[in-house]
């Protein structure tokens, strides 16, 4: 079984069997999902048909239940939250499910203009079509991976907003003149103070998450062997990795950080420098900078390679991309060996 960046591949059987089954007369529904409705297209060799209903539980079982007895290859765009009517009817129903990233989508469709719900949806349907073979089967989560990964979301926002906060006040200064400057304050130390509280209360929930899972705690435990890498990071590799079920490769998690530099040579006039990716989760690798930063700070093999490196004259910021590289690698390793880290010994 095989994995890529939030979807789950089937077997090499039961790979054989979908395949089939899409030769014959295989019915695509492509769903453009929205907040409040779902556009979906039906298409198959007798032509397309075009519904919109709600998104919630209620009008998804009722729709998917006149096609009980037919199993549908359905493709939808990941939007988050606004997928989890759908995910919550369709983890069970035997329909074939294809989760798509929207940068993906939106990159193979090529020049088009102009876009609607509805077109969309058959945009999807047609995208599904030509390229079903290629992308791997969307499994449910676990319950306990669904709560990490709404707790973090739910974290991830309070800290923009502290951040937000205290960014505005270096400009309550500008406004002494008019009196309002200490009075602002006021206020947003009122807000810090209930975003601090909210965000250990967070934490605390996620720290009981993860010990009432015992396969998530051991998990954690060896994650965080690793020199710099703190409990942030550590959450975070367990919700995107699903708990190394997801994504069980460290390559494919270094290419979906945005940490693997790629080349960019063409013929003879184009000899550009090896460069990261900007198609990366931003997020995930600000973290990893962090891990890294504190790395070689720390003594440890991490730092070793990190002071060897630039005393040969390498770019600093090379070197630390090259860092948070190998702090994914020893993260996959500790987890696949089962074994804390140790310096200078698990080497990935």
């Amino acid at each position: 079984m095989t994995h890529y960046q939030g979807v789950e591949c089937v077997d090499d059987s039961d790979h054989l069997n979908f395949q089939h089954k899409i030769m014959q007369n295989q019915t695509i529904a492509g769903i453009d999902v929205s907040s409040e409705t779902l556009d979906i297209c039906l298409s198959n060799s007798q032509g397309q048909h075009s519904f919109v209903i709600k998104n919630d539980v209620k009008s998804i079982s009722k729709f998917f239940k006149a096609y009980e007895h037919e199993t549908l290859l359905i493709g939808m765009e990941n939007t988050g939250r606004y997928n989890w009517a759908l995910y919550e009817v369709l983890k069970d129903l035997p329909h074939h499910v294809l989760v798509v990233s929207p940068l993906h989508l939106k990159k193979s469709l090529g020049l088009v203009r102009g876009k609607n719900d509805k077109v969309d949806a058959v945009r999807i349907a047609g995208f599904i079509m030509k390229n079903h073979a290629e992308l791997p089967q969307w499994k449910p989560s676990s319950t306990a991976v669904q709560r990490l990964k709404i707790l973090l979301t739910e974290r991830n926002s309070r800290i923009k907003a502290k951040s937000k906060i205290l960014n505005q006040q270096k400009d309550h200064m500008k406004m002494k003149h008019l009196g309002l400057d200490k009075y602002l304050q006021g206020l947003n130390k009122q807000q810090l103070t209930v975003l601090n509280r909210q965000i250990s209360q967070i934490e605390c929930d996620i720290e009981a998450l993860v010990k009432a899972d015992e396969c998530m705690q051991q998990q954690a435990k060896l994650i965080q062997s690793i020199p710099g890498v703190g409990k942030i990071l550590c959450w975070t590799m367990l919700a995107k990795t699903e708990n190394f079920t997801l994504i069980n490769e460290p390559r494919k998690m270094a290419c979906y950080s945005g940490v693997v530099p790629f080349s960019n040579r063409s013929g003879t006039s184009i000899r550009g420098k090896d460069r990261v990716s900007s198609y990366a989760d931003k997020y995930i690798k600000t973290i990893l900078h962090m891990a890294a930063m504190r790395a070689v700070r720390l003594k440890n093999d991490l730092r070793d390679f990190y002071l060897r490196k630039v005393a040969e004259g390498k770019n600093k910021m090379s070197v630390l991309n090259a860092v948070r590289n190998k702090i994914i690698h020893r993260i996959f390793a500790v987890v696949k060996n089962q074994t804390a880290y140790q310096n200078n010994l698990l080497l990935s």
